[in-house]
């Protein structure tokens, strides 16, 4: 969708608010082109004497009332416009956050957050203003200019409009080379102010990093880059803009000129009057506002242009997963992975080949192997981050895809290793699904994941702040937190990506006991690099690159030490690990 396709659409929709503006513009222009011609008249009966001190007054009377009646259309037209314009920057905002709501893993791995917060910000701001104040300021130039081209035409005298019109197909040749200069180097500006944001949010998130390895100064300078860049790129921009104004005035004064000459000669030889003449200047006078408005116009537009063009490749930006399903909601039960094969784009081998896994319903599976085994992988695709090049996932003999991503993450609770807090309060971000959420129940959803002692030893209890990020918290503290917003939504699936990793051993062992004790035919799957943790899993499944070599109970496993099984031989090596610890 190009940008006048963007406003059409938008002004179709809004056109009460601008019909009633274009009104007003069009009562502001009529009036506008009177009062040169008033006052021409007025001119013309003061010098023949015809004018009575009290017609005088009435017609200055006249003139005060049409300038009060300007005022007030102007006002009351900026006022409609500007609310319905802001409607756009909301839509448009809404419609972005929806659509990187959308998105999955792959578009953000080649998408800049900071980046996409400028879209959401100053891109958004140019399209606002191109679809407001450009469309109704180009309305009213062009209506203001053919109504008093015509003033001077038909109420003055066509000669002198034909001549002061010589100089402006010049300014347009000018408007036109500038436009396109605008357009570039606004779009630079837009790209470069994007890298400025996305450098400061990077150093805003890892300041911590920044500070402990002495790299403050690298970043500061790297950001006096960034700025100077972006400042730049803005000065460019803003001085091809510069150059509207002078081709204007240029334009103009060669009309004046022009006028001027051939008005003076036709007041010489009495075929004009110097009312008309004082009128046809006037008149002159007023084209003023519509070529600076055309100039404005067209720098509005031309911004607009740019940050659409950004704005809309985020927007049309196809899904890596389309919405197809129909199923909600999503009905427990035993959950299938057959032949399935996944590599991620640009890869060159399979992150997980041929799998064949059933889950059954209620039960804990345990996920282990070594680094880079597709443990992650797979519960991506079981979230339907990604999608499996072969093969397929079902859920209660119903494939993922089947049901609507709503239905199937609103079924699903997953802790990743790296949990996102938000900056809220502790209860707050446990009861994040469920903001309807008793005390109680978030307490209680606090002690399943062991953390409810810890919330209690902080400042404020559940009430406390936990800061961006969850950065008051400590790494095992904001997991704990996680999963017990994971379990107060009693969704029938439960993901746990590592998501034990930052918490000692036995804290890990209680969690998983409270989760066994609780489960009531929530299906749990964990993926750990800790055995002992898994030893009480009804299955535990083994991964090694990309292929399940075992799987089995605790014990099954164990047994296959004997002919080198992965899972005997790693529980041997952590079980000689702790007990060196523990020495």
């Amino acid at each position: 969708m190009t940008l006048p396709q963007l406003i059409r659409r938008f002004v179709r929709r809004h056109a009460a608010a601008y019909l009633l503006s274009a009104a007003l513009l069009a009562g502001i222009a009529l009036l506008v082109t009177w009062l040169p011609r008033q006052i021409g008249h007025m001119v013309d009966g003061l010098v023949a004497h015809r004018l009575t001190t009290e017609q005088m007054w009435q017609e200055v009377g006249w003139l005060l009332a049409a300038g009060v009646a300007i005022y007030a259309m102007r006002v009351a037209w900026r006022l409609k416009l500007y609310s319905a314009a802001y409607r756009m920057g909301v839509e448009l905002r809404e419609a972005l956050y929806a659509r990187l709501a959308q998105q999955g893993p792959r578009f953000y791995q080649t998408r800049r957050t900071g980046d996409l917060m400028a879209l959401a910000t100053n891109d958004v701001d140019a399209v606002e203003m191109a679809a407001g104040e450009a469309v109704l300021a180009g309305f009213d130039g062009m209506q203001t200019f053919v109504l008093v081209v015509l003033a001077m035409a038909i109420g003055v005298d066509w000669r002198l409009a034909a001549v002061a019109l010589l100089p402006f197909p010049f300014m347009a040749l000018g408007f036109w080379i500038v436009s396109r200069k605008v357009h570039e180097r606004s779009r630079d500006a837009l790209d470069r102010f994007g890298d400025l944001n996305d450098h400061v949010q990077e150093t805003i998130s890892g300041v911590r990093t920044l500070r402990a390895l002495g790299l403050e100064g690298l970043s500061s300078a790297r950001f006096s880059t960034l700025a100077g860049a972006a400042a730049e790129a803005s000065f460019q921009a803003q001085r091809w803009e510069a150059l509207y104004e002078p081709a204007v005035g240029t334009a103009l004064s060669a009309a004046m000129v022009l006028s001027l000459a051939l008005g003076g000669w036709l007041v010489w030889h009495d075929e004009l009057s110097i009312g008309q003449l004082t009128s046809f200047g006037l008149y002159l006078a007023q084209l003023i506002w519509p070529m600076f408005a055309a100039g404005w116009v067209l720098s509005l537009w031309e911004r607009g242009r740019a940050a659409w063009d950004r704005l809309s490749a985020v927007l049309e930006e196809p899904l890596a997963i389309e919405d197809d399903g129909t199923i909600a909601p999503v009905r427990p039960g035993p959950v299938v992975v057959r032949d399935m094969t996944f590599t991620y784009p640009g890869g060159t081998s399979p992150a997980l080949a041929g799998l064949d896994l059933t889950i059954p319903a209620g039960t804990t599976l345990g996920l282990v192997g070594p680094t880079g085994s597709g443990k992650s992988t797979l519960i991506r695709l079981l979230l339907r981050q990604w999608m499996p090049q072969a093969g397929h996932v079902s859920w209660n003999g119903v494939a993922l895809a089947d049901y609507t991503l709503e239905a199937l993450r609103a079924g699903i609770a997953w802790v990743p290793q790296e949990p996102i807090l938000f900056s809220a309060t502790v209860a707050e971000n446990i009861a994040l699904a469920r903001p309807e959420a008793t005390r109680d129940e978030i307490a209680a959803a606090a002690r399943l994941a062991d953390v409810h002692d810890d919330i209690t030893r902080l400042p404020q209890g559940y009430d406390t702040p936990v800061g961006e990020r969850g950065v008051t918290l400590s790494g095992g503290q904001r997991q704990r937190v996680a999963i017990a917003r994971a379990l107060l939504t009693d969704a029938p699936l439960l993901l746990l990506d590592d998501a034990l990793s930052a918490v000692d051993t036995e804290t890990e062992h209680r969690i998983l006991g409270h989760l066994r004790g609780e489960r009531t035919g929530r299906t749990v799957v964990v993926v750990s690099h800790r055995l002992s943790a898994l030893a009480d899993a009804d299955r535990i499944a083994v991964l090694r690159h990309g292929h399940l070599t075992e799987i089995g109970t605790h014990e099954e496993l164990l047994a296959r030490g004997t002919h080198g099984g992965w899972y005997a031989h790693q529980w041997r090596v952590q079980q000689l690990e702790a007990s060196l610890d523990a020495a």
